[in-house]
């Protein structure tokens, strides 16, 4: 059989361009997962079911592909967290339901994606949710697929309350609702996981077209290549159950992630020719940014150790609050975020395991980092990831951003608020903290992954020498391909990715619908 669309992973936007694609019943979509699907809820594996705790660590978890990459060159070897599962990484995630600020997608437009603007996605926005707090009003969907709420005052955490009067204290604005277009400040996150259930696109998405008949969902489908007719795509060759056999599509929609887009599309002969011939891969089209502008957002732990009488609950709500600022002398309004976290852990490489407490922590995030990395194919053997290097904290300014971060969160954490709480800080040590060549140090040695890899196959006019796709998602130079996912961001947005890769889901499937 040869399918209208094929698209390839059922993560944050796949399944959702596969749900959208199949409400028209002339259309026949087959959508490829290498992770499994569970149809039943009833029987969803706990750790992709619940969304505050639970007692398997999903970073070793067979929903969860294992990557690893560099963060830096004065760092150990750091994990990467992607999702293996229908609903991908949005099955997987911390479930924060961030939008960014409308300049990131403005920037986007003026990059040369001038549909892109966020007054064009604003109703994309707001179809994918049901907010349940701000929902009906003209920022917020009431009916979408994907439910999100804040905690309310009531159900604040004692040391996420205690950060929240030290945010004010400070000085910083009330931000009840962190994704109004203008917030700053501090204020309640919106998550997408009412009563503690993670709501992923598998289930908002593809709950809702699996009864369809011209929709088939395949699990357990590795993509180990795109199959070219000149310039044109017609086949994709997949593994499942130790089989090899190819599929035919009129179109090939490849949103496989920010790491298995770019991977794919290496293997299938797309991106810099000399890396490309270097394993000895025949070069379909030359695209040098297949595997460039690697974007993501640069975290670092603030840890306290807690007071005996300060009792931590594994199995509560870990991060509550969160708060947004402009770095001093920056113009790139919101770029620092810190998130609090309740039920702090040593990480999972380290001997860490979930419910095993150290204490409290911080995390901050650097938004709209300067630095980018580089995803390279390391093989042509499609079970060997790609190399990815990070390279955090390249850029001066990034590090003097992170630096200021790192001494906010100190700073907040001496308030009065805290004084019931703490114990004595982790990390830093005060002699990390001394001075900026100590803390820089401690940056390059300790900041990892936000988790939102992002860019890899960036979107952009033809006249770009680095972009992949044009802002239809149509990939430059190749006929009947598509890239849809965060691969495709040409910068990272000032925010937790999963909302915006929904969207970009939602907005392409609506051009592929519009086309004749």
């Amino acid at each position: 059989m040869k399918y209208d669309h094929i698209v390839l992973g059922a993560g944050s936007a796949g399944a959702i361009v596969a749900t959208r694609l199949s409400e028209d019943p002339q259309r026949s979509v087959l959508l490829l997962e290498a992770g499994p699907d569970y149809p039943d809820f009833e029987r969803l594996p706990d750790e992709v079911k619940f969304g505050f705790s639970t007692a398997t660590d999903i970073m070793v978890s067979d929903h969860n592909w294992q990557f690893v990459g560099k963060a830096t060159d004065m760092s150990e070897e750091m994990l990467v967290p992607r999702g293996k599962v229908t609903g991908g990484s949005s099955a997987i995630n911390g479930q924060v339901f961030l939008r960014g600020v409308p300049e990131d997608y403005d920037a986007w437009a003026a990059m040369g994606n001038d549909l892109w603007r966020f007054q064009n996605l604003m109703p994309y926005f707001r179809t994918i949710e049901t907010d349940m707090d701000f929902g009906g009003d003209d920022f917020h969907g009431s009916d979408g697929p994907i439910m999100a709420r804040r905690f309310q005052p009531d159900e604040w955490l004692t040391d996420q309350r205690a950060f929240y009067n030290a945010c004010r204290a400070a000085g910083f604005p009330d931000s009840p609702d962190h994704n109004d277009p203008d917030a700053t400040g501090i204020g309640p996150v919106p998550c997408n996981n009412p009563n503690g259930i993670r709501w992923s696109t598998a289930l908002g998405y593809l709950n809702m077209g699996r009864h369809r008949l011209n929709l088939t969902i395949r699990p357990n489908c590795t993509v180990h290549r795109i199959i070219f007719d000149g310039k044109k795509a017609v086949a994709v060759e997949v593994e499942s159950g130790g089989q090899t056999f190819v599929v035919e599509g009129e179109e090939i929609i490849l949103s496989s992630g920010a790491i298995g887009s770019p991977h794919v599309l290496l293997l299938s002969g797309v991106g810099p020719a000399d890396q490309l011939r270097d394993l000895g891969i025949s070069v379909v089209q030359p695209l040098p940014g297949v595997g460039q502008n690697l974007r993501d957002h640069p975290i670092i732990y603030v840890t306290w150790r807690t007071k005996a009488s300060h009792a931590l609950d594994g199995f509560a709500p870990r991060i509550q609050m969160a708060l947004r600022w402009t770095a001093e002398g920056s113009d790139l309004r919101n770029d620092l975020m810190i998130f609090m976290q309740s039920f702090a852990t040593e990480r999972v490489n380290r001997g860490g395991g979930r419910m095993l407490p150290l204490g409290i922590r911080m995390l901050g995030v650097l938004d709209l980092a300067m630095s980018s990395g580089e995803l390279r194919l390391q093989s042509t053997d499609p079970s060997v990831q790609p190399s990815l290097d990070y390279r955090y904290l390249e850029d001066e300014f990034d590090r003097r951003r992170m630096r200021e971060m790192v001494r906010r969160a100190a700073k907040l954490a001496e308030h009065e608020a805290f004084q019931d709480i703490i114990a004595e800080r982790i990390e830093p040590t005060d002699a990390e903290l001394a001075t900026d060549e100590t803390l820089d140090a401690y940056l390059l040695r300790e900041v990892t992954t936000g988790q939102h890899i992002s860019g890899t196959c960036k979107m952009g006019p033809a006249s770009d020498p680095m972009a992949v796709v044009d802002q239809y998602g149509k990939v430059h130079g190749l006929e009947n391909l598509r890239v849809v996912d965060a691969s495709i961001m040409p910068d990272c947005i000032r925010a937790n990715t999963n909302v915006t890769t929904m969207m970009i889901g939602e907005r392409i499937a609506d051009f592929i619908r519009q086309e004749p």
